[in-house]
């Protein structure tokens, strides 16, 4: 992206709206010296708009200036207390609200490493994350209580900007991190605003989790817009429409199982404008049905925590592809390569590669093997295909695909038929091992409330609409699927139970 366009692009989102020359320049001075991260974001936020409402969570509202005032005043208490400072690695263990955000910038205004711990981890869990990512401290509800405010302790910016990490799985063992790279300007902030159309100021309902790379992803944005951040620590679609009525979002945070549980509740989003899903694929046709309750309002964000984003798919383009990611934002290269490394054909699947600015900077938590790379580009370890207009349709992992009887069979594409059939409330499909054909599909099919669906139905269905070796042969009637806390089915887990 040049910087004429993202200019122009945080002009059309609001952000370089006129204000008052000392705060303006007080905003532009901190960003000056304290960067681009969250803990540098939100003290520019305060000083260009100190009284707005920056945080509304269960506990009740807070402003930019006490938002900012409560991060340095954790940091003073880090340093002091603990003796923390740049290059530590600290965990984070919060549910969505303010202990989250404050913990994470005052780590950032410290310069040190904020590891962001998924909620859903058994102690065991984090404690690997302990051992294996070398944390000096897990800051968690218990521990800040102890950690004493200093009454006047000057904080300066740190030599090495803080960096974030997620953790990118742990749904069982020890999860890797992924190191993610300091923001070292406005272009991250526009290259999101290029294709979502969210504005400064406004009011965000955030409901994926913030320790996940589409929450967190979320927050930065949130912040840097000076926007009104709603969070909930946990997720129901009557208090998310609750949320969003009573506090007037515009703008809704999610991932796609998330819009489902609204859709089968019948829980309507008022006067929402945007809502944005990443964290996992779009199943058959929910965004059409979703926007035919809400309007042409959602935008689906494909990445990943290697590669920050990918592509971002528009209303209109999920009207006429309600499966694709989209396109590239400005700034953004992605290709589908052969396993030789070459682009390949629009229509036909290759490997996905992206490069962009905010590539991540390698795995922490043990010697992990980088991405594979060509030309400055890393994989994403997924499938996909670009349509001649250029549209990114993601078709699975590349360790998902199933050889059965020498035929390729991709199992999210015959997710998506069975998201189709009245009485399949949602669906998984894996490969298991088959002594005859190598791998054959098994379906794990959880019905709709009241529904009477055979094992038979499953596959005449998929018989009718798909190839022949995509009907799966073992279908499972299960009461529900395996998720993780971000919404995403841990199929592993899938596969055990077949056997």
């Amino acid at each position: 992206m040049t910087a004429a366009h993202a200019v122009l692009t945080l002009a059309r989102r609001g952000l370089l709206n006129p204000g008052s020359p000392l705060r303006v320049a007080r905003q532009i001075s901190v960003l000056r010296h304290w960067g681009y991260g969250l803990g540098g974001s939100l003290l520019s936020a305060a000083a260009r708009s100190p009284s707005r409402v920056a945080l509304i969570d269960s506990s009740g509202s807070l402003s930019y200036a006490a938002l900012s005032s409560s991060a340095l005043a954790m940091a003073g208490a880090l340093r002091s207390s603990q003796g923390m400072g740049p290059g530590d690695r600290v965990g984070v263990l919060f549910d969505n609200g303010r202990d989250f955000v404050v913990s994470v910038a005052a780590l950032s205004l410290l310069g040190a490493d904020a590891v962001l711990i998924n909620t859903g981890f058994s102690p065991t869990q984090v404690a690997a994350v302990v051992r294996d990512h070398g944390l000096r401290l897990v800051l968690d509800a218990p521990s800040l209580p102890l950690l004493p405010l200093p009454l006047s302790l000057p904080l300066l910016p740190p030599g090495r900007p803080g960096r974030t990490v997620v953790l990118t799985s742990g749904t069982t063992g020890t999860p890797k991190g992924a190191r993610r790279p300091h923001p070292g300007g406005p272009g991250p902030l526009a290259a999101i605003l290029d294709r979502i159309p969210v504005r400064a100021g406004s009011r965000m309902f955030i409901a994926a989790p913030l320790f996940h790379t589409w929450g967190y992803a979320s927050l930065q944005l949130a912040i840097g817009l000076r926007a009104t951040v709603v969070l909930s620590p946990r997720f129901s679609p009557a208090s998310a429409a609750s949320l969003v009525r009573s506090h007037g979002c515009s703008s809704v945070f999610a991932v796609p199982v998330m819009l489902s549980r609204l859709l089968e509740a019948g829980c309507a989003l008022p006067g929402v404008r945007v809502v944005a899903v990443s964290g996992s694929a779009l199943p058959g046709d929910l965004a059409t049905r979703f926007m035919s309750v809400h309007g042409k309002v959602l935008y689906n964000l494909y990445g990943s925590t290697e590669v920050s984003w990918a592509s971002v798919a528009t209303p209109a383009e999920l009207l006429r592809s309600p499966g694709t990611a989209g396109r590239p934002p400005r700034g953004t290269r992605l290709m589908v390569l052969s396993p030789s490394g070459s682009p390949v054909p629009p229509g036909i699947v290759g490997r996905i590669f992206v490069g962009n600015s905010m590539l991540f900077e390698g795995y922490t938590g043990g010697d992990l093997p980088a991405p594979a790379a060509v030309d400055g580009l890393l994989a994403t370890g997924d499938l996909g295909r670009l349509d001649d207009s250029g549209l990114l349709t993601v078709v699975g992992r590349a360790d998902d695909m199933v050889i059965s009887g020498g035929e390729n069979v991709f199992p999210s594409a015959v997710e998506d038929l069975l998201a189709r059939l009245d009485g399949v409330r949602e669906a998984a499909v894996v490969g298991v091992p088959d002594p005859e054909f190598g791998e054959r599909l098994a379906a794990f099919v959880v019905r709709s409330p009241g529904a009477t669906l055979s094992a038979n139905d499953v596959r005449d269905h998929v018989r009718r609409l798909g190839a022949r070796f995509a009907v799966p042969r073992d279908v499972h009637f299960v009461p529900s699927l395996p998720r993780t806390t971000t919404g995403k089915i841990i199929k592993r887990s899938l596969g055990e139970l077949d056997r």
